[in-house]
């Protein structure tokens, strides 16, 4: 791996993270690493705090960066799908980024175009729910295919990276991040005489292109969520997913790899 120098850490400032960080701060200096303030300016982006909230955070505030890594430091007893690291594993963390103990992993991201005007990427997942108590109703494209009206609580729109998260608790599939792709999943969708769906989670190829057309008869309203962030817009038509070329590459440690971190998350309890 080439070695990477300039280092920016993305936290809360919070007092007991201000000190941590400076503890963090002066290890790094002292193995050779720069310490920057703008996180354009670095090649290393490490967020400190409760988990993969704050990763997705840091993602997202540093603009989705693909020519740097990420690293996520977690405050919580135990690790998540982006963290691979303890607060307390200082040394740990600066010795990995200096030896052979570190590889990369790349993770896809969406993007999405709603009313041809606001434009956005997720890490995790993109949903559209109902601001209301009432269900709403959409058209669903694939590429040019008309292939259903939803009417229900709303959708949720994954990556691999993400189908171990909101789409896992509907009951959607985790899937292999090696596999460029996006999950469809429903929120309560009804299913009548007058309103028919596939009923269940859907994959689509990382070529298609996914569009929701919401059906313009009153609840008009729904509310985007764009991974753990919620999009403050007035009035929905019509929102276009894909899948993009960009990658966010993470930290991967040896013998913890996407699928022993699923383990470890919903199956054993850590040692």
């Amino acid at each position: 791996m080439k070695l990477r120098k300039n280092l920016y850490f993305f936290y809360k400032k919070e007092p007991e993270l201000i000190i941590h960080v400076k503890e963090f701060e002066e290890i790094a200096k002292s193995h050779g690493f720069n310490v920057v303030t703008n996180d354009q300016e670095a090649n290393i982006i490490i967020s400190i705090g409760g988990g993969d909230g704050t990763f997705l955070q840091a993602v997202r505030k540093t603009g989705f960066r693909d020519d740097c890594l990420y690293a996520g430091i977690t405050t919580h007893s135990s690790l998540s799908l982006y963290c691979d690291f303890y607060i307390d594993e200082k040394e740990k963390m600066v010795e990995a980024m200096t030896t052979e103990g570190i590889e990369v992993r790349r993770y896809p991201v969406l993007s999405a175009s709603i009313d041809d005007t606001i434009s956005f990427y997720c890490l995790n997942e993109l949903s559209i729910r109902s601001a209301i108590i009432k269900t709403f109703a959409m058209d669903v494209y694939i590429d040019d295919l008309h292939f259903e009206t939803f009417r229900g609580d709303g959708m949720i729109v994954a990556t691999p990276t993400g189908s171990t998260g909101y789409n896992k608790s509907v009951g959607g599939a985790v899937v292999d991040p090696m596999l460029p792709c996006l999950q469809v999943s429903e929120l309560a969708s009804l299913n009548n005489n007058r309103y028919r769906t596939l009923g269940s989670s859907f994959i689509l190829s990382g070529n298609r292109t996914l569009l929701l057309k919401v059906i313009q008869d009153g609840n008009d309203y729904p509310i985007i969520g764009m991974d753990n962030e919620a999009l403050g817009i007035s009035h929905v038509e019509q929102i276009v997913i894909q899948l993009t070329d960009k990658r966010i590459k993470t930290v991967k440690l040896k013998d913890n790899s996407y699928w022993e971190k699923v383990k470890r998350t919903f199956l054993a309890a850590e040692e």
